[in-house]
């Protein structure tokens, strides 16, 4: 009998890829058009608004004459398609003369959707349009006798207008105060293109000139603009408070403002619990630690309401050097029990488990603690994306060598517009992926999908009401590992008629989902699930119960040691220790590996399958299903054991590696560079000899993009990205070169179809390549593997490779490929039999 434990270590095959140039096959769909009878008259109505434009810009040059103000004039102008017509948006900013698109909007109008796209138009600017609209009413040619016309975008225009507040507010109406003169703080998107490569600080000279110039007209207006700023590659983000009419009454105020959207000002925290427990189990459990001491453990970095580190199940793992603030009052200490309940959970797990047995604790890793609110909404006018940063910034200035986990269970009281990126969550993906040091350290986040919310009476609609609760920001961040829960808690001693409402093994009634997300331009969230507990149900509704949460650490240990608490806070925690057992295993492993692993390892439980399909296994779900079931619960539980060991009859193959995803011929545009491809030590004739037999291949793929967030990306899914990587995997009927021709149109011979990719795959082509992290199980026969050992990672485009200004389209990317192979129904050891096939190709498996 074979040995079927995880006891061996994985097989790292670092820098094997075979590099060659890529080219990517066309195609795509066409957009819809609407070709108009009369050039003339749509002409002369448009050229009215543009006189009306011209009238609008004398007077806005009238408004600047008593303010000097460093950046040259503008005016912004928008443009308004014929509903149901695609506008081709980016064909109305043109660099050269600095006109610049600064946001699109989608509208539902009348059962069909309308584009409407603001532009900032420089003085004496205007005449760029006007010629537009003359070659297409003269059906201009170039010297082969094709129309260069503008037709397509002049086609699409129904009106263009001078810009007001509506055009550029980009959240839900529903956001907007009642009252038109209340002052409240909202979050400004200063549009400063242009900016290279980031400095040390972060910002360049155009865009303090910007935001210098919108400082001096808000001060006329008496708008309060706070000194905070979130820094992106092409916008600055700032607060100010105002009314909407004061916002409203000046276009020079707004001649730069690309966006304003409502600030995220409130973090929810779970309303804890007290328990009475006693002191004496604290002392037991103590009792019953092992705790590892090497000097180069890994820390979780608890960013929260803070830490009391005192407390004695946290003492052994940290101390008062540990415990920061980055809080006004400098108080590092925790007053609202949130950050010590997380903590507990970072270090120990669940108590309740920990106290019922009598088991020895291995835990090899250690504590820190960033304080960054006190209390709800004391973040008024900063925003939470630099509350994040400062953060991260004050543990890594002061202990800069450490190995660390970010974990931070806290989110915004409200959704995130169908996953649209924000300034929090895009300031998140530029933490991790260390956009301004180069990508030189980037970091592991884990972030709380948010909560369904305190109306426990909606929860009598479990799971169809869990469904149409949004993820909350900043959880639709791609880099970050965003944790929703499930829950396994269904005992109920407490009396009464309530029953648990979810059923073991399910989503947990607290856990926000992203089915209602836009799917084409958004990650799949949450990425996985851990426990948060459950809530009881009776007759006349639900009620939260002691017995169905998770026990941790009390903050004020002096008067008792445990507390309840539960939801995606808890789950983020527990996600966290998950991260650290990872770490302590690979010490030097990099967090896009860590995270490939955790997400790798994770599976769906039956009652999980139960969410999508009346049957209770994935053979019986297709991959549309499929693909429901990951916005839900994500890719499911992970499992410590697969994560971080491999088995006779399951093993793993883990890679880092790195590739130039674009480059700049001298004198030609810029082009997809390398892909990289993998020859997987598969041995051939084992499988073959297994045959029909049932196997499995999970594929991970890890890494991490810079952000560019704006809302002139609505329309473009590789707007937001800096680059996008993609896998695929050889077919077992086709060649080397026929694979290799099938993915890269570098490749000599005809282009061949890829539609059969998806055959077997549980997710398949269309629905596994989301976001920055993808993963797709493929189930068949043996013998069908053995000629499946080839697998290959290309590029998608992204900012990198459209946005040439920025100069990153030679930045090299890192990424992670993780590729396991199971054999559950055979007794074979095929782990020996892969290691026997390295070692004949010169490659030695290490730890």
């Amino acid at each position: 009998m074979a040995n079927n434990d995880f006891d061996k270590p994985h097989f790292f095959l670092n820098s094997t890829a075979i590099p060659k140039h890529f080219t990517a096959h066309g195609g795509g769909e066409p957009k819809l058009t609407r070709p108009l009878d009369d050039r003339l008259s749509h002409s002369h109505k448009l050229r009215g608004d543009l006189a009306t434009i011209s009238t609008n810009f004398k007077a806005l040059k009238f408004e600047t004459e008593a303010i000097s103000l460093e950046m040259p004039l503008g005016i912004q102008i928008e443009f308004e398609s014929f509903s149901g017509i695609e506008m081709a948006v980016e064909s109305l900013a043109y660099a050269p003369k600095k006109i610049d698109l600064l946001n699109v909007k989608n509208i539902k109008e009348a059962g069909q959707h309308k584009t409407i796209a603001t532009v900032f138009l420089p003085d004496g600017q205007l005449v760029y349009f006007e010629k537009k609209l003359k070659d297409y009413v003269e059906e201009k040619k170039n010297i082969n006798g094709d129309p260069i016309d503008n037709q397509k975008l002049i086609d699409s225009i129904k009106s263009i207008r001078s810009a007001v507040f509506s055009a550029i507010w980009s959240d839900d109406d529903s956001f907007l105060p009642v009252d038109k003169n209340d002052s409240v703080w909202w979050e400004i998107w200063l549009s400063t293109p242009n900016r290279n490569k980031p400095k040390k600080d972060g910002i360049n000279n155009f865009s303090k000139e910007i935001v210098s110039d919108f400082t001096k007209i808000a001060n006329q207006l008496k708008i309060k603009v706070s000194p905070h700023k979130l820094l992106f590659p092409e916008h600055t983000v700032l607060q100010v408070k105002a009314s909407q009419k004061q916002l409203s009454s000046s276009s020079l105020l707004l001649n730069r403002v690309a966006e304003i959207r409502a600030p995220q000002v409130t973090a929810e925290f779970f309303d804890v619990m007290p328990s009475e427990e006693q002191k004496e189990w604290s002392k037991e459990l103590l009792e019953r630690l092992n705790k590892t001491d090497n000097g180069s453990e890994p820390y979780v970095c608890i960013i929260d309401t803070g830490v009391n580190v005192e407390h004695p199940l946290l003492k052994p793992f940290t101390d008062i050097n540990s415990q920061m603030t980055i809080t006004p009052d400098a108080d590092p200490t925790d007053k609202n029990g949130h950050g010590t309940g997380m903590a507990g959970l970072a270090m120990w797990g669940d108590l309740t488990d920990a106290l019922a047995t009598s088991n020895k604790f291995d835990i090899g890793h250690r504590l820190e603690s960033v304080k960054a609110l006190n209390h709800n909404g004391d973040n008024a006018d900063k925003p939470l994306g630099l509350v994040t940063s400062d953060a991260v910034s004050e543990v890594e200035n002061i202990y800069a060598a450490r190995n660390r986990i970010f974990s931070m269970s806290l989110s915004a009281s409200t959704g995130t517009d169908r996953g649209r990126a924000s300034s929090w969550s895009s300031a998140l993906d530029a933490l991790t992926s260390d956009y301004l040091a180069e990508r030189a350290y980037p970091k592991l986040f884990m972030v709380c999908a948010g909560n369904t919310g305190s109306d426990l009476k909606a929860l009598i609609d479990y799971p169809d009401y869990n469904f149409l609760q949004d993820i909350h920001d900043p959880a639709q961040a791609w880099n970050v590992i965003t944790v929703g829960a499930y829950t396994n808690k269904v005992t109920l001693t407490e009396s009464g008629d309530y029953q648990p409402l979810a059923k073991s093994g399910g989503l947990s009634p607290y856990s926000t989902t992203s089915t209602i997300w836009d799917r084409k331009n958004t990650p799949i969230k949450p990425d996985i699930v851990f426990e948060g507990g459950n809530i009881g149900r009776d007759l006349f509704g639900c009620a939260g119960m002691h017995d169905l949460n998770l026990l941790s650490t009390n903050s004020d240990f002096s008067q008792r040691h445990f507390q309840t608490t539960n939801a995606t806070s808890a789950a983020t925690a527990l996600a966290a220790r998950f991260a650290a057992q990872v770490k302590v295993e690979y010490p030097n492993l990099w967090p896009e590996t860590v995270r490939a692993l955790m997400i790798h390892s994770a599976d769906w439980t039956d009652e999980m399958y139960q969410l999508v399909s009346a049957k209770h296994t994935d053979k019986h779900i297709n991959k549309g299903k499929m693909a429901e079931l990951a916005r839900i619960v994500g890719f499911g539980v992970p499992n410590i054991e697969k994560a971080i060991k491999s088995a006779n009859n399951s093993l793993s193959l883990v890679i880092e590696d790195e590739l130039q995803p674009f480059y700049k011929p001298k004198g030609k545009s810029v082009a997809t560079k390398d892909m990289h491809l993998h020859d997987l030590p598969w041995p051939k004739e084992t499988l073959q000899s297994i045959g029909v037999e049932d196997i499995e291949l999970t594929v991970t793929l890890s890494y991490f993009v810079e952000p560019n967030p704006s809302n002139r990306n609505i329309l473009d899914k590789y707007g937001y990205a800096s680059h996008q990587l993609r896998f695929a995997v050889k077919h077992h009927e086709e060649s080397e070169q026929a694979f290799q021709r099938r993915i890269n149109a570098a490749e000599e011979g005809e282009n061949l179809d890829s539609s059969s990719d998806s055959e077997g795959w549980s997710f398949g082509i269309r629905n596994r390549h989301r976001g920055s992290i993808h993963k797709d199980i493929w189930k068949g026969s043996a013998a069908s593997l053995a000629e499946r050992g080839q697998i290959v990672i290309y590029p998608a485009t992204g900012w990198w490779r459209t946005r040439t200004s920025h100069e990153r389209y030679n930045s090299k990317v890192r990424y992670a490929l993780v590729v396991s192979l199971s054999v559950p129904e055979v007794e074979v050891d095929i782990y020996s039999e892969v290691e026997n096939e390295i070692k004949v190709r010169a490659m030695v498996p290490i730890k």
